[in-house]
């Protein structure tokens, strides 16, 4: 599909960089900038040009200064802009050894949320504002200041920003010195402390209007969160995990946070959710602010959540960085994982580690079945090829093999590993051999031969288990294939992962009874005696990277742990998980749906969340047949019981999970058109409207899809001004994720004229669209059709980045017939999306699995739901 480029290079390395002085004059009137720049840098081969990374920026003039001490003025600026490379050409080879480069320079504040950007936000008295902002993150660090942008070749920054005296400036560092400028006595001059040893792409500037909280945290880190003017208080739960965040990094490395402040900021345009600027860490306002009366559990939870990712990379890619993209996962990876593990130490009552396997492990396994997945390790050369792998394999692959590594090692001697690796490269670059090395050095354990198989191979493996008695004893016979959601890998020559296996079972369910690596195609596991009944479970905890497929007669023991709860609440999931991608894969769909009925006594919130999601992929596989009422009574049957359990208001003693529980069931049975559900939900959105009782922050999401679904043009004439009048940009962000599920044609497209309207910050257009097309038939054709009729006004505006790859790929997977197929892949062989074209044929692949399992079952399934239907009425 895209075209072949020419081969990629990088930067020659016969001048290195060593340190930038840095001065910017941002102009938020004409969003322009102007720059100088001094770079001390060592020339290490004779050579007459100087090669630099530099985009969308001129170069005014260039100099050389070498240590003997005579200015050499460049003679030419060769742009290449394919390349975004400058050549500065000198009359003669520089000098061997220090010298100095001198560059004056402008560029633009651009709208594109890249490089050095301007970001558009109210101020209190209701006018527009800009701040000037960046995101350096991969490769546009050159946008902002000419610069040798590669993760490898680091340096100190001393950087000045000379700005309007009544904003804010920031930078990584602290402030050093702040005075009048000479050249603008109505600008001052804000200069900062010179940054350790870095990348580029960690650099970060901000100037705007901000107000801040503040706190010291216990090993004596100034750590502050700005915010917009009025809204500090919104920081304060972010404050609050931080301070308690650098000290647990800090013990857990045994290595301590080595700059003397760190800021925390919140941006109103800004792509990503988060960016872990060394110092200056930026993040979009819904991942940092919380609203202590109109935040929900679930806002807070993604707080939590992503500044203990941000705050993790101080250490794991700031302090040591990987050497080149081929391996961001390890930084990512790293940081998914460990996210969990400083929130489970925060706050414990968010028992988080349960819902990292329906948030991480399960989306990874789901992308990792298909064909088109990728190895986690992934050769990149071009940085634009980057975008490609900021992706669920990156994160939560990268995470779940790394949760799964941690337990196989322990975590004494995974931390030893890790002080090893970040002492050993401080400063400095790493491979992801590099910590295979020093984890083995911590734990003596063969680390790089098992990861190997699990980050250069695509997929992963699904064990089949059964168990027979000789004698006393009970044997195991598990062999392991390569899992794949189109069919099972058959041939003797298949892929072999190294698979750490433990083994439990209901006589205790929470030690591990048997364990061993596997690492042949077949092997027999003596477990000792089992009493009678007792359920034996392979992966305990759903720890290891693969799915299991039991004997009937062991599944049948399982279940019965299900259903008295005996069986863990992470097992449990684990449970329903794998019957579900098996159903998908060719196994049956109706015997799935018949043991999902296992699960109407469950309590725990994320087996049901887990449960929602994937009745969720069933509802939009069923959503054109003629038995899709009879599948959404399935729907309210299994969820009915619980709801009547919880009930609709807090009860005493009741705490987070439950919160996420209400509102999950709620909706859930809102969408489904339970008619006592649509009323209740409707009285309390009317009472809410009208001021007499407002909803608390954690009913909103349910309330308002079920009387957005159920209701008329009116209704989302109010959701659209109640989006208008709000103030806060998580209310408005909750409000834009449920206007999808609106019924009507007309109101359909109002939706999709509205997600690109002034009304919604561009980087939230994209879950507007994407809502729309997750909501059934009419909404998935005219999602689709609305992102090809706006293609190229969408493609300006994301530049073809990571935000225009999830919408390509959340509008186009969820089709279910070839024909859409074959027509997704003609549009984009005429309208190239190279930074989605991985993510195009995923969709495609998506789109004919979805074919093939809505022909193969949907017969059966009707059938079940039929006779579900006429017991129901023999039963009345």
């Amino acid at each position: 599909m895209p075209e072949k480029a020419r081969p990629f290079e990088r930067l020659p390395r016969d001048v290195q960089p060593r340190r930038y002085s840095l001065v910017l004059k941002p102009d938020l009137v004409d969003f322009t900038f102007e720059g100088r720049e001094e770079i001390a840098l060592e020339v290490k081969q004779a050579t007459g040009h100087v090669v630099m990374n530099c985009a969308d920026i001129d170069i005014l003039t260039a100099s050389f200064i070498p240590e003997s001490g005579k200015e050499i003025n460049a003679t030419g600026f060769n742009y290449q802009n394919e390349d975004e490379k400058v050549t500065l050409s000198f009359p003669s080879p520089l000098e061997l050894g220090e010298g100095k480069l001198r560059i004056e320079f402008v560029g633009e504040l651009n709208d594109k949320m890249k490089g050095f950007y301007r970001s558009k936000y109210v101020d209190r008295c209701g006018e527009a504002r800009y701040a000037a902002v960046t995101q350096f993150e991969a490769t546009d660090a050159r946008r902002a200041f000419p610069c040798w942008d590669e993760p490898a070749l680091k340096a100190t920054f001393d950087v000045t920003l000379v700005v309007p005296r009544d904003l804010v400036a920031l930078s990584n560092m602290n402030v050093m010195s702040r005075k009048t400028s000479t050249e603008h006595p109505e600008l001052m001059e804000v200069e900062f402390a010179r940054t350790p040893v870095m990348s580029t792409y960690l650099l970060a500037f901000v100037v705007g209007d901000f107000e801040f909280v503040e706190t010291v945290s216990r090993d004596g880190v100034l750590v502050r969160v700005y915010t917009p003017l009025g809204k500090s208080e919104q920081g304060r739960f972010a404050l609050e995990v931080a301070s308690k965040t650098l000290p647990f990094y800090k013990e857990y490395f045994n290595v301590p946070y080595p700059l003397p402040k760190i800021d925390l900021i919140a941006i109103s345009d800004f792509a990503a959710g988060a960016m872990e600027n060394w110092g200056l860490v930026t993040y979009r306002e819904t991942a940092l602010l919380v609203d202590p009366k109109n935040s929900s559990s679930a806002s807070k939870q993604v707080v939590a959540l992503v500044v203990g990712h941000e705050l993790a990379h101080q250490w794991f890619g700031n302090l040591v960085t990987m050497e080149w993209w081929t391996h961001l996962w390890l930084n990512e990876g790293f940081a998914s994982w460990i996210e969990y593990l400083c929130v489970d130490h925060c706050l414990p009552e968010f028992d988080i580690w349960t819902q990292f396997v329906s948030s991480d492990y399960a989306p990874a396994l789901e992308l990792d079945a298909l064909d088109n997945s990728h190895p986690i390790e992934v050769e990149v050369g071009n940085p634009a090829e980057v975008d490609e792998i900021f992706d669920t394999i990156s994160y939560s692959k990268g995470a779940s093999v790394i949760r799964m590594l941690h337990d196989y090692i322990g975590d004494e001697d995974f931390r030893k590993g890790m002080n090893v690796y970040l002492n050993t490269f401080q400063h400095g670059n790493a491979s992801t051999d590099d910590l295979w090395q020093c984890l083995k050095q911590g734990s003596g354990k063969p680390v790089a031969e098992i990861m190997r198989s699990w980050t250069q191979q695509t997929g992963f493996p699904i064990l089949h288990v059964s168990m027979e008695q000789k004698g006393n004893d009970h044997i195991l016979h598990i062999s392991q294939q390569k899992f794949s959601s189109g069919a099972l890998f058959s041939g003797e020559d298949g892929p072999i992962w190294m698979v750490p296996v433990n083994v439990s079972s209901s006589e205790d369910s929470n030690s591990v009874k048997a364990s061993v690596l596997l690492d042949t195609p077949k092997a027999h596991i003596n477990i000792g005696p089992i009493s009678n009944g007792h359920w034996v479970k392979v992966n305990p905890g759903t720890l290891g990277f693969y799915r299991t497929a039991y004997s009937p007669e062991m599944l049948q023991r399982l279940l019965q742990g299900v259903r008295n709860l005996s069986l863990p609440p992470r097992d449990r999931l684990g449970i329903q998980n794998d019957l579900f991608a098996l159903s998908r894969a060719g196994y049956s769909t109706v015997e799935m749906l018949r043991i999902l009925e296992a699960y109407v006594g469950e309590t725990n919130y994320t087996v049901w969340c887990d449960i929602s999601s994937n009745l969720s992929t069933l509802s939009g596989l069923f959503s054109g047949t003629d038995f899709f009422n009879s599948f959404l009574q399935y729907i309210i049957d299994l969820f009915t019981p619980i709801a009547q359990r919880l009930g609709w208001d807090p009860k005493h003693g009741e705490g987070h999970l439950d919160a996420l529980l209400r509102g999950l069931v709620l909706g859930r049975l809102g969408r489904a058109g339970h008619q006592p559900t649509i009323e209740e939900a409707r009285r309390r959105f009317r009472d809410h409207v009208e001021g007499k009782h407002v909803l608390s922050a954690d009913l909103r999401t349910p309330v308002y899809v079920t009387v957005v679904k159920h209701g008329d043009a009116n209704t989302l004439d109010t959701m659209l001004k109640m989006h208008k009048q709000t103030d806060l940009q998580e209310e408005r962000v909750r409000i834009e994720r449920i206007l999808g599920a609106v019924s009507s044609p007309d109101l359909i497209q109002k939706v999709l004229n509205f997600a690109m309207s002034e009304e919604v910050r561009a980087q939230d257009t994209v879950f507007v669209i994407a809502g729309v097309s997750m909501a059934g038939e009419l909404g998935r054709a005219a999602a689709w059709k609305f992102v090809q009729d706006n293609w190229a006004e969408l493609y300006n505006r994301y530049q073809g980045g990571f935000l225009l790859t999830r919408l390509v790929k959340r509008t186009t997977e969820v089709f279910t017939c070839e024909r859409r197929a074959q027509e997704i892949m003609a549009f984009f062989e005429g309208h190239p999306a190279p930074a989605a074209h991985r993510a195009i044929e995923q969709s495609c692949e998506n789109v004919r699995l979805n074919a093939a399992w809505l022909s193969r079952d949907a017969d059966a399934v009707q059938e079940l739901l039929q006779s579900r239907r006429h017991s129901h009425t023999a039963r009345m």
